[in-house]
């Protein structure tokens, strides 16, 4: 097996460059003839993960987290080329819905070696130019986005905690929002929903900001992506569902919509989406799903 592994591209010291050295020195131990790939940009990574595919790698392997795993989506996505795993970013996420964030590199890498391979579906953001984009995870709207525009400005701490502290801080200026909605539910019913909300979350997987689980019911193996839309209310019941959002039993508060779908359009001013951690447009969006999109390097469910 030849594979590109990707390291980080805003990752020029600290974990992630040993990750990717560590796991790149066992897969070569191993038999895997690995090449590390490393851009001075997202898009110049880029450029150099289609030049290894056309080339003819077997599987790309990132060393980083999230944002690095939505970076290889975008040229991975209906290609059937496997994407491997290193987790070492700040949230990891999607490694966390696949069992894979406690991983260490050698460990990791003797997962990829082993060669054991799902698929999973994808979500498709389409932007009002047309313009579209992948995502693995989960999409955030609303008050979740502005947690991330804190967070991501932020060098201290890292993980989970710098997503608490954002949390906490955002928290003091949280408001209702206008929404506009349209979901395709999956019996193919159209639903449309107008009126204010705190946040609008569409969920591939569970968990965002390092392993919270805001969508907990959603599987990136069915077909469909999970809604979580939260209603505002008093600031002390809102301070009392936050706590409900960690252990992933917020769905059951009457504050919490949830829907399953197989597409949704979110609209709202003033408000820019995130998706896998990174900004990616202003609203409106739709995102759809795209099924058994990626193949990962993971153990059987």
């Amino acid at each position: 097996m030849t594979v590109a592994l990707l390291l980080n591209p805003a990752a020029r010291s600290g974990a992630p460059t040993g990750a990717a050295r560590t796991a790149a020195a066992r897969l070569r131990e191993l038999g895997v003839r690995t090449t590390i790939v490393s851009g001075g940009s997202a898009a110049e990574s880029s450029a150099l993960l289609r030049t290894a595919i056309e080339l003819g790698a077997d599987a790309v392997v990132v060393a980083g987290g999230d944002g690095t795993v939505n970076l290889a989506a975008q040229e991975l996505a209906g290609t059937g080329v496997p994407l491997g795993i290193i987790p070492s970013g700040t949230g990891n996420d999607f490694a966390g819905a696949l069992g894979l964030h406690e991983l260490d590199a050698d460990a990791a890498a003797e997962l990829i070696a082993e060669g054991t391979t799902r698929s999973l579906d994808l979500a498709r953001i389409t932007r009002a130019d047309g313009s579209t984009q992948h995502f693995a995870s989960v999409l955030a709207s609303g008050f979740d986005s502005k947690v991330n525009d804190r967070a991501n400005a932020m060098t201290w701490p890292r993980g989970r905690s710098r997503y608490t502290i954002a949390i906490a801080l955002e928290f003091l200026r949280l408001r209702g929002m206008p929404f506009q909605l349209e979901l395709r539910l999956a019996d193919g019913a159209v639903e449309r929903l107008d009126g204010d909300l705190a946040m609008a979350t569409v969920g591939n997987t569970s968990m965002y900001g390092g392993g919270i689980p805001v969508c907990p019911d959603a599987d990136p193996c069915d077909g469909l992506l999970d809604v979580t839309l939260v209603r505002p209310a008093g600031r002390m019941r809102l301070a009392r569902l936050i706590p409900r959002v960690y252990d992933g039993t917020h769905t059951t508060l009457p504050e919490v919509v949830t829907r399953r779908v197989t597409a949704v359009s979110l609209a709202a001013g003033g408000v820019t989406a995130y998706a896998d951690g990174d900004p990616v447009g202003a609203l409106p969006l739709t995102v759809d799903v795209v099924p058994g999109a990626l193949r990962v390097f993971a153990p059987p469910r």
